[in-house]
Protein backbone atom coordinates (compact mmCIF):
# COMPACT_ATOMS: atom_id res chain seq x y z
CA UNK A 1 0.00 0.00 0.00
CA UNK A 2 1.10 3.64 -0.90
CA UNK A 3 1.08 5.90 1.14
CA UNK A 4 1.59 9.61 0.57
CA UNK A 5 3.04 11.92 3.41
CA UNK A 6 4.79 15.16 4.02
CA UNK A 7 7.64 16.51 4.88
CA UNK A 8 8.80 20.05 5.83
CA UNK A 9 9.18 21.04 2.37
CA UNK A 10 8.03 18.56 -0.41
CA UNK A 11 6.11 15.24 -0.15
CA UNK A 12 7.40 11.96 0.24
CA UNK A 13 5.52 8.50 -0.80
CA UNK A 14 6.10 6.07 1.88
CA UNK A 15 5.59 2.48 1.36
CA UNK A 16 4.80 0.74 4.16
CA UNK A 17 2.73 -2.27 4.68
CA UNK A 18 0.78 -0.49 7.43
CA UNK A 19 -0.94 2.80 6.64
CA UNK A 20 -0.93 4.24 10.33
CA UNK A 21 2.88 3.07 10.65
CA UNK A 22 3.40 5.72 7.52
CA UNK A 23 1.49 8.01 9.75
CA UNK A 24 3.29 7.53 12.51
CA UNK A 25 6.44 8.21 10.56
CA UNK A 26 5.75 11.17 9.16
CA UNK A 27 4.27 13.04 12.64
CA UNK A 28 7.60 11.76 14.45
CA UNK A 29 9.53 13.92 11.68
CA UNK A 30 7.35 16.43 11.80
CA UNK A 31 7.85 16.71 15.53
CA UNK A 32 11.28 16.35 15.53
CA UNK A 33 12.02 18.67 12.86
CA UNK A 34 9.90 21.30 14.93
CA UNK A 35 6.91 21.61 12.47
CA UNK A 36 4.79 20.62 15.28
CA UNK A 37 5.87 22.02 18.49
CA UNK A 38 6.22 21.40 21.84
CA UNK A 39 2.95 21.98 23.47
CA UNK A 40 1.34 22.13 20.78
CA UNK A 41 -2.64 20.37 20.59
CA UNK A 42 -3.03 18.44 17.21
CA UNK A 43 -5.53 19.15 15.38
CA UNK A 44 -6.68 16.35 13.74
CA UNK A 45 -9.11 17.27 11.38
CA UNK A 46 -5.84 19.98 9.31
CA UNK A 47 -3.12 17.19 10.19
CA UNK A 48 -5.18 14.04 8.41
CA UNK A 49 -6.12 16.94 5.53
CA UNK A 50 -2.11 17.36 5.31
CA UNK A 51 -1.16 13.97 5.51
CA UNK A 52 -3.38 12.79 2.86
CA UNK A 53 -5.57 10.09 5.32
CA UNK A 54 -8.38 9.37 6.52
CA UNK A 55 -8.69 10.26 10.83
CA UNK A 56 -8.89 6.90 11.51
CA UNK A 57 -5.18 5.99 10.31
CA UNK A 58 -4.10 9.11 12.08
CA UNK A 59 -5.68 8.30 15.51
CA UNK A 60 -4.26 4.74 15.49
CA UNK A 61 -0.87 6.52 14.73
CA UNK A 62 -1.62 9.39 17.32
CA UNK A 63 -1.93 6.47 19.69
CA UNK A 64 0.91 4.76 18.89
CA UNK A 65 3.21 8.17 19.34
CA UNK A 66 1.26 8.54 22.54
CA UNK A 67 2.16 5.13 23.60
CA UNK A 68 6.19 5.97 22.73
CA UNK A 69 5.79 9.16 24.99
CA UNK A 70 6.25 11.67 21.71
CA UNK A 71 2.69 12.74 22.40
CA UNK A 72 0.59 13.53 25.41
CA UNK A 73 -3.11 12.53 25.52
CA UNK A 74 -5.57 14.26 27.43
CA UNK A 75 -9.10 13.24 28.28
CA UNK A 76 -11.82 15.34 26.44
CA UNK A 77 -8.92 17.55 24.64
CA UNK A 78 -6.82 14.75 22.38
CA UNK A 79 -3.19 15.45 22.23
CA UNK A 80 -0.23 17.41 22.25
CA UNK A 81 3.10 17.07 21.76
CA UNK A 82 5.76 15.93 24.58
CA UNK A 83 9.09 18.31 24.58
CA UNK A 84 12.31 16.81 24.05
CA UNK A 85 14.10 17.76 27.05
CA UNK A 86 17.63 16.82 27.88
CA UNK A 87 16.54 15.38 31.15
CA UNK A 88 14.31 12.95 29.70
CA UNK A 89 16.77 11.88 27.18
CA UNK A 90 19.25 11.39 29.70
CA UNK A 91 17.22 9.53 32.68
CA UNK A 92 15.83 6.95 29.70
CA UNK A 93 18.61 6.68 27.47
CA UNK A 94 21.35 5.90 30.59
CA UNK A 95 19.39 2.74 31.60
CA UNK A 96 20.07 0.66 28.27
CA UNK A 97 23.95 0.60 28.72
CA UNK A 98 22.85 -1.47 31.91
CA UNK A 99 20.04 -3.42 30.14
CA UNK A 100 21.11 -4.62 26.89
CA UNK A 101 24.43 -6.18 27.97
CA UNK A 102 22.81 -8.56 30.97
CA UNK A 103 20.30 -9.15 28.46
CA UNK A 104 23.08 -10.33 26.02
CA UNK A 105 24.95 -12.49 29.14
CA UNK A 106 21.44 -13.89 30.04
CA UNK A 107 21.57 -14.97 26.39
CA UNK A 108 24.15 -16.43 25.79
CA UNK A 109 26.54 -17.22 22.46
CA UNK A 110 23.53 -17.62 19.58
CA UNK A 111 23.25 -19.93 16.70
CA UNK A 112 25.15 -19.62 14.03
CA UNK A 113 21.86 -19.08 11.89
CA UNK A 114 21.07 -16.47 13.73
CA UNK A 115 24.60 -14.45 13.98
CA UNK A 116 23.96 -14.78 10.21
CA UNK A 117 20.52 -12.97 10.79
CA UNK A 118 21.97 -10.29 12.21
CA UNK A 119 25.02 -10.05 10.03
CA UNK A 120 22.29 -9.88 7.30
CA UNK A 121 20.11 -6.95 9.07
CA UNK A 122 23.24 -5.17 9.51
CA UNK A 123 24.01 -5.04 5.96
CA UNK A 124 20.38 -3.77 5.10
CA UNK A 125 20.96 -0.79 7.77
CA UNK A 126 24.23 0.16 5.98
CA UNK A 127 22.00 0.62 2.88
CA UNK A 128 19.14 2.03 4.45
CA UNK A 129 17.27 4.77 2.61
CA UNK A 130 15.95 7.22 4.78
CA UNK A 131 16.16 7.84 8.82
CA UNK A 132 13.11 6.05 9.63
CA UNK A 133 14.23 2.74 7.84
CA UNK A 134 17.73 3.03 9.83
CA UNK A 135 15.53 3.37 13.11
CA UNK A 136 13.40 0.37 12.53
CA UNK A 137 16.40 -1.79 11.18
CA UNK A 138 18.52 -0.85 13.89
CA UNK A 139 15.73 -1.91 16.35
CA UNK A 140 15.16 -5.52 14.44
CA UNK A 141 19.16 -5.88 15.12
CA UNK A 142 18.58 -5.31 18.50
CA UNK A 143 15.79 -7.30 19.18
CA UNK A 144 17.20 -10.44 16.65
CA UNK A 145 20.12 -10.19 19.08
CA UNK A 146 18.56 -10.45 22.13
CA UNK A 147 15.73 -12.82 21.29
CA UNK A 148 17.33 -16.07 22.89
CA UNK A 149 17.07 -13.89 26.50
CA UNK A 150 14.86 -15.69 28.93
CA UNK A 151 14.43 -12.91 30.76
CA UNK A 152 11.05 -11.82 29.46
CA UNK A 153 10.71 -8.94 31.81
CA UNK A 154 14.02 -7.22 31.09
CA UNK A 155 13.41 -7.61 27.28
CA UNK A 156 9.39 -5.20 27.90
CA UNK A 157 12.14 -3.12 30.00
CA UNK A 158 14.30 -2.88 26.90
CA UNK A 159 11.38 -2.40 24.33
CA UNK A 160 9.63 0.20 25.88
CA UNK A 161 13.13 2.23 25.79
CA UNK A 162 13.34 1.76 22.65
CA UNK A 163 10.10 3.49 22.21
CA UNK A 164 10.91 6.09 23.96
CA UNK A 165 13.76 6.96 22.80
CA UNK A 166 12.86 6.99 18.85
CA UNK A 167 12.38 10.44 18.24
CA UNK A 168 15.84 11.38 19.84
CA UNK A 169 17.23 9.10 17.76
CA UNK A 170 15.40 9.82 14.53
CA UNK A 171 17.27 12.66 14.92
CA UNK A 172 20.50 10.72 15.27
CA UNK A 173 20.00 8.64 12.08
CA UNK A 174 19.26 11.60 10.07
CA UNK A 175 23.25 11.71 9.69
CA UNK A 176 24.53 9.02 7.25
CA UNK A 177 27.51 8.92 9.33
CA UNK A 178 25.80 7.53 12.24
CA UNK A 179 24.19 4.84 10.31
CA UNK A 180 27.64 3.64 9.70
CA UNK A 181 28.53 4.31 12.85
CA UNK A 182 25.59 1.90 14.42
CA UNK A 183 26.84 -0.67 11.48
CA UNK A 184 30.38 -0.44 12.62
CA UNK A 185 29.78 -0.97 16.21
CA UNK A 186 27.41 -3.87 15.51
CA UNK A 187 30.00 -5.62 13.47
CA UNK A 188 32.40 -5.89 16.76
CA UNK A 189 29.58 -7.62 18.27
CA UNK A 190 28.93 -9.89 15.40
CA UNK A 191 33.00 -10.11 15.03
CA UNK A 192 32.71 -10.91 19.44
CA UNK A 193 29.97 -13.52 18.78
CA UNK A 194 31.57 -15.09 15.46
CA UNK A 195 34.95 -16.33 17.89
CA UNK A 196 32.66 -17.00 21.29
CA UNK A 197 33.54 -14.64 23.13
CA UNK A 198 30.35 -13.56 25.16
CA UNK A 199 32.32 -10.71 27.13
CA UNK A 200 33.36 -8.89 24.17
CA UNK A 201 30.37 -9.10 22.98
CA UNK A 202 28.82 -7.68 25.75
CA UNK A 203 31.12 -4.77 26.14
CA UNK A 204 30.87 -4.12 22.28
CA UNK A 205 27.03 -3.87 22.60
CA UNK A 206 27.46 -1.37 25.60
CA UNK A 207 29.50 0.55 23.54
CA UNK A 208 26.78 1.05 20.65
CA UNK A 209 24.29 1.62 23.42
CA UNK A 210 26.28 4.31 24.77
CA UNK A 211 27.26 6.30 21.35
CA UNK A 212 24.59 7.89 20.64
CA UNK A 213 24.20 9.94 23.90
CA UNK A 214 27.33 12.70 22.89
CA UNK A 215 25.59 13.28 19.56
CA UNK A 216 22.16 13.64 20.18
CA UNK A 217 22.69 15.56 23.61
CA UNK A 218 24.54 18.04 20.99
CA UNK A 219 21.39 17.98 19.02
CA UNK A 220 19.37 18.92 22.05
CA UNK A 221 21.61 21.59 23.32
CA UNK A 222 22.05 23.13 19.82
CA UNK A 223 17.68 22.27 19.35
CA UNK A 224 16.97 24.53 22.91
CA UNK A 225 19.88 27.30 22.02
CA UNK A 226 17.77 28.05 18.85
CA UNK A 227 14.40 28.41 20.74
CA UNK A 228 15.88 30.54 23.19
CA UNK A 229 17.47 32.73 20.24
CA UNK A 230 14.00 33.18 19.38
CA UNK A 231 11.76 33.71 22.18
Amino acid sequence: MLCTVYSMELALPLKRANVSEAVAAAVRQMIVAGALTEGERVNEVHLAEKLGVSRTPLREALNRLAAEGALISTPGLGYSVRPLTLDEFQQVYDIRPILDPEALRLAGIPRAARIARLETLNRRLAAASDAEAAILLDDEWHHELLADCPNRVLIELIENIILRTRRYELALMRETREVVRATRDHERVQRALRRGDLSAACEALRHNVQSGRAPIMAWLKARQSKKEMKQ
